[in-house]
């Protein structure tokens, strides 16, 4: 509980010293819905209310703020940065009082609450299958959602307590110093190539006659893609046709029907090559 409130008080007090003590939680939930609906309107569908109510809790909290909280654009409704940080940290403190929940519900010997995973590509295929295998024997209830999306996005979600944690590469650096980043095991990256591909009859391979077939990669700014793009640096050549995706199903059937060429890690890789 304590966790929760040294979230939220500081950024209410920045707005009115008074709002510690008189926002509510209906107020701080229309406030995050609006925020991230960007329209009172959806914040209102999402929230399942009246669009009124959801504008009277807005206006309460900028009343006493004695600022707007939100501009009307012709692009939409758009947060203020004092009202992105009291729906950024209303949204962790509720993540709090969420959690405090499940610690009592633990304590009485019950399964309760979700856990939300964000997963990248690698993840999804080697490590949170066997994991969540392994947790069902002992949480058969729980239930488990996995929030799939680019890393940013997903990084996001975690800061805002949205995402319990992410599993997926490490990032080096760490993005940002409010993130702990743990390692669990190596892995290398694979080219990957259906069983009809020309380049399985060619020998040796070079650098050259791979950069000369399309590809599937990752998109840019991933640490698999960073690889890739150093694979064809000693050459000075780089393939010209790229499928940028993080989608394994993709890649798959453009492998098994065209000669793209693929880069993934190898234990991803894995289970489709066990597959045939």
């Amino acid at each position: 509980m304590r966790r929760a409130f040294d979230f939220l008080d500081p950024f209410l007090t920045d707005l009115s010293p008074r709002l510690k003590l008189i926002a509510t939680t209906s107020q701080l939930e229309a406030l995050i819905a609006v925020k991230e609906a960007g329209n009172f309107t959806l914040a209102a569908r999402r929230l399942g209310l009246a669009q009124p109510t959801v504008h009277r809790a807005v206006t309460q909290l900028e009343a006493e703020a004695a600022k707007p909280l939100f501009e009307r654009t012709s692009y939409g409704t758009i947060a203020t940065k004092p009202a992105i940080a009291l729906a950024n940290a209303a949204r962790l403190a509720f993540a709090e009082l969420f959690q405090a929940e499940v610690d009592l519900a633990e304590t009485r010997s019950e399964e309760a609450g979700k856990i939300a995973i964000g997963a990248m590509p690698l993840s999804r295929s080697f490590l949170l299958p066997r994991a969540i295998a392994e947790f069902r024997l002992s949480r058969p209830k729980v239930t488990i959602q996995i929030v799939e999306g680019p890393y940013a996005d997903l990084l996001a979600g975690l800061r805002r307590g949205e995402i319990d944690f992410l599993i997926g590469a490490l990032r080096e650096p760490a993005p940002i110093g409010d993130v702990e980043q743990r390692f669990l095991f190596n892995d290398t990256i694979a080219i990957v190539a259906g069983n009809a591909h020309p380049l399985l009859q060619e020998a040796p391979l070079t650098i050259e006659k791979l950069a000369a077939f399309p590809w599937v990669v990752g998109l840019h700014g991933t640490p698999i893609r960073q690889q890739f793009d150093r694979l064809f640096e000693p050459c000075n050549c780089r393939p010209t046709a790229l499928v940028e995706s993080s989608s394994l199903i993709l890649m798959r059937e453009l492998l098994l029907t065209t000669d793209h060429l693929g880069c993934i890690s190898y234990r991803q890789a894995q289970a489709e090559l066990t597959r045939g």
